[in-house]
């Protein structure tokens, strides 16, 4: 299996612009005994084609697939770019992933990579990274970029009758997930929450906090606090810079006046809110089943393509891989598309849920049977 390792990794290089760039990687990857001379031209094409740029502040150029008798071997060769090279459409590259597949490899990099380009700041910190190490546990997500923020954590409808035991209730689930020990559930304790307007309180500590989680609890009768009313509470253990984006889409709730979003929402609802994720497709969604014709698979070209077309449907569209983990994901994030690592012969499942749900089935039906770009 194709995996990134500190061997992998050239730090501190620079380069003109992209073609500069991919064509040191192309070195690289002959110097090593990867690929045959030529194997750039093919990598160059494959970029005319369409940009390699995957978001994030990383690229990951390589070759067409008839230029894939090239390949000898196997193998990525990653090049550090803290300055940045410009790959296009205003997108700086920190970090230039070459790799050399002589067939489906790279769709496990690809996989591999998709918290990372999911997360905010990922760029920043590419760019900031000064070692190797760094790096590879940046790119194999040892490095926390998220935080910690599921169905576990929320509690709706609490039987409480004051803020207090709102919060014990939310230190409770952010300990009972390993985020945080017993120091962290004194301290907001002690500390109390602070008002945040329309019902909303918010608690926060980094006292004993190992990774970054949010918690969310309701009560399940009228709370007043200070003469002000008590909705919900919203619990931050914070030990990295992972709840930057809950934090903003919190911003952006309580800047449009809309956190009553919050308290009228189920627990999947709330998950989706404070993680900009979409949400479980409802029991009345139009659903639909194709089969990958690609013999590479959903790498980034056919998987872009397939994103545009669900991206022209205003209806919620997910979508699973029948052979792979079973899990939805939106059909309009290509990183998401890509992450269900979709192999040739692999069966999709869609669920569109929305007005235009039955024509956008047909149109992403259609567009897999052309091949997604690449021919029938």
């Amino acid at each position: 299996m194709l995996s990134l390792t500190q061997q992998d990794i050239v730090l501190n290089q620079s380069a003109r612009d992209k073609t500069a760039a991919i064509s040191a990687l192309a070195g690289e990857l002959t110097q090593q005994g990867l690929v045959s001379e030529g194997y750039v031209k093919g990598m160059l094409a494959r970029e005319a084609q369409n940009s390699t740029f995957l978001g994030s502040g990383i690229a990951i150029p390589h070759g067409t697939t008839d230029t894939r008798d090239l390949v000898q071997q196997t193998g990525v060769k990653i090049h550090h770019y803290p300055q940045g090279v410009d790959w296009g459409d205003g997108n700086i590259a920190y970090l230039a992933i070459g790799i050399a597949a002589k067939s489906d490899e790279h769709l496990g990099i690809l996989k591999q990579l998709t918290k990372v380009l999911s997360a905010d700041g990922v760029a920043e910190q590419i760019r900031q990274s000064n070692t190797a190490e760094a790096l590879i546990s940046l790119l194999n997500g040892d490095t926390q970029l998220e935080a910690d923020f599921d169905e576990s954590l929320i509690s709706l409808h609490f039987p409480a009758t004051d803020l207090l035991q709102l919060t014990a209730v939310a230190a409770g689930l952010i300990k009972n997930k390993q985020a945080a020990d017993n120091a962290f559930v004194a301290d907001v304790i002690t500390e109390g929450a602070s008002y945040l307007g329309q019902g909303l309180w918010l608690a926060r500590s980094s006292k004993g906090v190992s990774r970054t989680a949010l918690s969310f609890v309701t009560p399940s009768q009228e709370i007043l606090h200070q003469e002000q009313p008590v909705k919900g509470l919203l619990m931050l253990a914070a030990c990295n810079a992972a709840c930057q984006k809950p934090l903003n889409l919190l911003a952006q709730k309580i800047y449009q006046n809309q956190l009553h979003t919050l308290f009228e929402a189920d627990a999947a609802q709330v998950v989706a809110l404070f993680t900009d994720a979409q949400p479980a497709a409802s029991d009345a969604a139009n659903t639909a089943v194709f089969r990958i014709r690609n013999a590479h698979g959903l790498h980034a070209r056919p998987g872009a393509m397939l994103v545009s077309v669900a991206k022209k449907f205003e209806s919620a569209i997910q979508v699973k891989n029948l052979q792979g983990d079973g899990k939805s994901v939106n059909a309009k994030s290509l990183m998401k598309v890509i992450a269900l690592g979709v192999k040739h012969g692999h069966e999709l499942e869609f669920m569109a849920d929305g007005s235009d749900a039955p024509e956008a089935l047909s149109a992403i039906g259609d567009a897999i049977a052309g091949g997604l770009g690449e021919g029938k």
